[in-house]
């Protein structure tokens, strides 16, 4: 098994997934003892690749995690897209998909989740990132107001859909949601709020 390992890992590097193994590696690490508990080293053990490698892609540990959540945060996004794209867009139901796959995003992923937002390691890749996420939602708020563009009224309807999604998700991966002894499923409780928050067009 560890021969097999040696080999993947090394035909993996000739190919160019250096950068790839070692972010799986990390997330793998991450995901079992946080980002605390993750060393460089360990991600070299687990990707099958000497401890000089990292040094190809990333000046250090932090610049692993920086890669790892900008990483993450573009995988957020495109399963977020997704299933507003199971909608026309635009529409309530189409809102309301993109927050309930965050929500999921968050119950499947919770370290990564947590990760994500903690802090931004001042890296002005993971911001952006970032607004590519927040901006798959404010296109859709655009789109619903009839706008061809995202403007301040855009944004102001916009927060609080982010904002109650954002929120239960931490409540939800945090344990913390038993207090409410709601019956209503995540999907049943975000396209509620989500219905609610909306300011109510004529045509619906």
């Amino acid at each position: 098994m560890a021969d097999t390992t040696k080999v993947r890992a090394k035909n993996a590097y000739h190919h160019g997934d250096l950068r790839q193994q070692l972010l799986n590696a990390t997330r793998q690490l991450v995901e079992e003892k946080g980002p605390d508990g993750f060393s460089v080293s360990e991600a070299c053990r687990r990707a099958g690749v000497s401890t000089a490698a990292p040094y190809r892609h990333f000046s250090d540990k932090t610049d692993m995690i920086a890669a790892l959540i900008v990483e993450c945060m573009k995988e957020m996004t495109a399963r977020l897209i997704e299933a507003g794209a199971a909608h026309p867009f635009g529409t309530i139901e189409a809102i309301a998909a993109g927050g309930i796959e965050y929500v999921h995003f968050a119950e499947t992923n919770p370290a990564m989740f947590r990760l994500m937002f903690s802090e931004n390691y001042g890296r002005s890749e993971i911001e952006e990132a970032g607004h590519d996420c927040y901006n798959s939602l404010l296109l859709q708020v655009a789109s619903y107001l009839g706008k061809n563009e995202v403007d301040e009224e855009v944004l102001r309807e916009s927060f609080p859909l982010w904002t109650f999604v954002h929120g239960t998700s931490f409540l939800w991966i945090d344990g913390k949601a038993d207090f409410a002894k709601t019956q209503q499923s995540v999907e049943e409780l975000v396209s509620e709020a989500t219905r609610r928050l909306l300011p109510q067009r004529s045509q619906q």
